[in-house]
């Protein structure tokens, strides 16, 4: 992983693209920080479309159909639940530069969210990066049981069939794995992102 540090305050759209192209994504120590620092893992996470899986209790789960899934209704929002602190995250790595930044990728059509809401209100969601075939899942969050989960599922069900290539997690978590998840080597995930990054998929509409 490196971490040169880059001016805070503002990221250039442009500079964010061709970063997420190359395989490299900003973090910030924590929401007050004002700076960013660029992050290339020597392994990476990823999660094979063709090898995703849903845990049985959450297919129980979706058969409920608790959940309203929205695609970018309002991406805001969800960027700002994703940036909550909760029990088990006191801090977190979205900065005010990187929300700026994102949401002005959002209204450029690369950046997208898959929502849950129930009785009008959100309750839970994702966001990611979309570029040529790739989808870079940034932060995911829940206000209630398995709603940021079924997000998940609903996001891969979507990158299926728009035909995405490849599903970035930046790195594996017990959680993740549970869906699919391995690391990859660098080297390799380079190449597969390079393969990917040919031709082009339209998320949303």
């Amino acid at each position: 992983m490196t971490r040169p540090y880059a001016p805070g305050y503002r990221i250039p759209t442009d500079l964010l693209l061709k970063a997420y192209a190359s395989g490299v994504f900003p973090m910030a120590e924590s929401a007050t920080d004002p700076e960013v620092f660029w992050v290339r893992p020597e392994t990476r996470g990823i999660i094979p479309l063709d090898g995703f899986h849903t845990p049985k209790s959450l297919r129980k789960a979706i058969r409920k159909d608790l959940f309203d899934i929205r695609f970018d209704f309002d991406f805001e929002a969800t960027i700002d639940g994703c940036a909550e602190r909760r029990e088990e995250r006191r801090s977190t790595w979205i900065n005010a530069p990187i929300r700026e930044a994102y949401v002005e990728l959002h209204r450029m059509g690369h950046c997208h969210s898959v929502e849950a809401w129930r009785e009008g209100r959100l309750v839970g969601g994702l966001y990611g990066v979309s570029l040529g075939r790739v989808f870079f899942g940034e932060s995911m969050f829940a206000r209630e049981t398995d709603a940021s989960k079924v997000c998940l599922v609903h996001l891969v069900e979507r990158l299926k069939q728009r035909h995405f290539a490849l599903l970035d997690t930046q790195f594996t978590t017990e959680h993740l794995k549970r869906f699919g998840a391995v690391d990859v080597p660098r080297g390799k995930y380079e190449k597969m992102l390079a393969d990917a990054l040919k031709g082009e998929a339209v998320f949303f509409p």
